[in-house]
Formats: C-alpha cells, sequence, structure tokens
C-alpha cells in the first residue's frame, strides 16, 4: 500500500478508547479566546513602571498634605521647602551664585564646603571672602550636601542665607522723619521677579526712598535673588511685608502721603508730577498685568513714563528707577527754586 499506512501507530484502531477526533467540539474555544489586551506597563504591578508610578503618587499625595497648610500665592519650590524646614533660611548654592552673593554683600551663616573638591578660581576666592569675614567654613560629605541643598546642584558649595528681617510701615516713617524730609515710599503690586524686587531696592537706595512695600501674598520676597540685584541696597533700604496691600496704601494715605499709580495711559506725566514733594507713595504694577483694580483705585494720581518707539513698556525694575529718579530731580529743582 503507498504511503506509511501499514506503520504501527499510523492509523487508530477499530474500539480504540480514545475514537477519532472531529474538530475540537469546544475543548479549545477557551485558548482560542485569548486573555484580551496586553496591561500598559504601568498597571503591570511587577513592572518597573509600575512601581515608579506607585512613587510618584506617594510623593505627590505627601506634596499635597504638606500644601495643604501652605497660604494661597506662596511658592512651593524645593528652595522654600528647604527654607521652612530650616526655619526660614535660604540655601544657594552652586559656585557662581555662591560666589556672586558673597561679592554682593549678601547675608551669610556659613559655607559648606564638600570634601576633597577640585579648587578652582571660584572656590579659592569664596573661601579668601569667608575666611576674610570671618564666615563658619563647614566641610560635609557629598551626601550631607545633596540632602542640605534638597538635590539641587551645588558644585560641592552651597551657603546658607538668613531669613531677612521685614519693617513695619512705622519703622519707614520713622526714617523720613529723622532725615527731615517728607516721605518717599515704593510699593509693589504683582511683582513675582525677585530681580526686580533687588532692581527696585538699589534704585530706591540710590534716589533717596524711605522704604518699600511689598505683599505678602503673590508677590516676591527678599531672597538672595534680591539681595544680589540690590548690589548692597537691601541692607540700606527698609522692605515691609503687609497682609493687604489696600488696606497699606489707605494707611498711608490716611497719614498725608498722596498714592501714585504707575500705569500706561496715565493723566500726568512722571517728570511733570506736581506731588513730587509732598509725601509721595509711587505704586508699581507688573509689566504683563499692570496694577490691580482695587489698588488702581485707590491711587490718588495715575502717572506714566513717555515711550518712544516700538517698546511698549518698562519692566518693573526699570519704571521704578526711572520715576525715581523723576521724583529726585523735580524735589532737588523745587528745594534749590525755594532757597
Amino acid at each position: 500500500m503507498a504511503g506509511n499506512s501499514q506503520r504501527r501507530g499510523a492509523t487508530r484502531k477499530p474500539g480504540s478508547k480514545k475514537g477519532a477526533t472531529v474538530g475540537s467540539g469546544g475543548k479549545n474555544r477557551r485558548a482560542l479566546e485569548g486573555k484580551g489586551p496586553t496591561p500598559k506597563a504601568e498597571d503591570r504591578p511587577y513592572h518597573v513602571a509600575a512601581k515608579r508610578k506607585a512613587a510618584q503618587e506617594r510623593q505627590a499625595a505627601a506634596t499635597q498634605r504638606r500644601g495643604a497648610s501652605t497660604p494661597a500665592g506662596r511658592t512651593t519650590t524645593p528652595a522654600a521647602r528647604r527654607r521652612r524646614e530650616l526655619g526660614g533660611v535660604e540655601i544657594v548654592s552652586g559656585r557662581n551664585s555662591v560666589v556672586e552673593a558673597l561679592r554682593a554683600g549678601v547675608p551669610c551663616d556659613g559655607v559648606w564646603v564638600a570634601r576633597s573638591i577640585e579648587g578652582d578660581e571660584r572656590t579659592r576666592e569664596i573661601l579668601k571672602i569667608a575666611s576674610d569675614k570671618g564666615l563658619p567654613i563647614l566641610e560635609v560629605t557629598k551626601p550631607e550636601l545633596d540632602r542640605l541643598t534638597d538635590g539641587l546642584v551645588h558644585q560641592g558649595v552651597a551657603m546658607q542665607v538668613p531669613e531677612y528681617r521685614y519693617v513695619d510701615l512705622d519703622r519707614i516713617r520713622a526714617r523720613a522723619e529723622r532725615a527731615g524730609e517728607p516721605p518717599l515710599v515704593v510699593a509693589l503690586d504683582g511683582i513675582t521677579d525677585p530681580r526686580n524686587l533687588g532692581a527696585v531696592l538699589r534704585s530706591a537706595g540710590a534716589f533717596g526712598a524711605h522704604g518699600v512695600v511689598v505683599p505678602e501674598r503673590r508677590a516676591a520676597g527678599v531672597t538672595a535673588a534680591a539681595w544680589k540685584v540690590s548690589a548692597g541696597a537691601a541692607a540700606r533700604v527698609p522692605v515691609a511685608r503687609v497682609t493687604n496691600l489696600v488696606r497699606a496704601l489707605e494707611e498711608l494715605r490716611r497719614e498725608g502721603c498722596f498714592v501714585v499709580g504707575l500705569d500706561a495711559g496715565g493723566t500726568t506725566d512722571v517728570a511733570d508730577l506736581h506731588v513730587a514733594t509732598d509725601p509721595l507713595v509711587l505704586v508699581v504694577g507688573s509689566e504683563g498685568k499692570g496694577l490691580g483694580r482695587l489698588v488702581r483705585e485707590t491711587c490718588d494720581v495715575i502717572a506714566s513714563i513717555p515711550i518712544r518707539g516700538a517698546v511698549e513698556s518698562l519692566n518693573a525694575g526699570v519704571a521704578a528707577g526711572v520715576s525715581l529718579y523723576e521724583v529726585d530731580r523735580l524735589r532737588r529743582t523745587r528745594a534749590v527754586a525755594g532757597d
């Protein structure tokens, strides 16, 4: 017979227990159905992606719990969290940042240096300035420096900046009285960049302002960045931090100050401000939003800076500097004319 039909086992014998099989008869239907689509990696409990997702969810929940008691508008950056953990002090990390802060005279409680750090011109200058000023120099391990800086890039160097001491409005008024001058105060509305605050402090120190007022919420405070830009003026010009800026402006008005808001489309030119020689509060808003509605309504006068060319606006630091110069010029000119 052709083929291998004579091979033993090639055909099933009659009466066999199993008998001939025709089709699966549903026997393999379950296998054919399969188990559905393959789950995503992050949905598989033992996959690395799933463990990473679970860790991120735990971290987000912990951050939310910490932020539940944080007032609205407060920053929750790693540096801000570190300030709260250290009782309000700020950590400046990185060789360039530290050396620039020390050059600018930013207050410092101590300098941390990693062991076996590779010395260069910046580190040598940091150590020299710290030694000349008698600042504590602490040698720590790299893991300890990583923890102190909350994982930020530090290049083996960090410094601790103490918490800035704000004053109240009475302190600013008293400073003007001691100088025998009509008060000149700068109030900032919605300025969130500390570098702008530093620039305002520098201009305030240059043109005889007696103090700066900033709100507690949604506004920049005097941080190391503000200290550096102010070029030391933050140590000479007091800053008051108020709960409500509108109420603070109303209080200054009751004390006899004229409140002048700086905004585009003002009714007068800042160079022709007729109240420049009177007790004065200059209110500066942010470059994008300008003055808030309630703050604008509190102002006695809205003044503007004439701008030529295609530039639409000036940032807060520049606007405050130009306005303070004009007020100081008008005061000096009218004082000479009065003599």
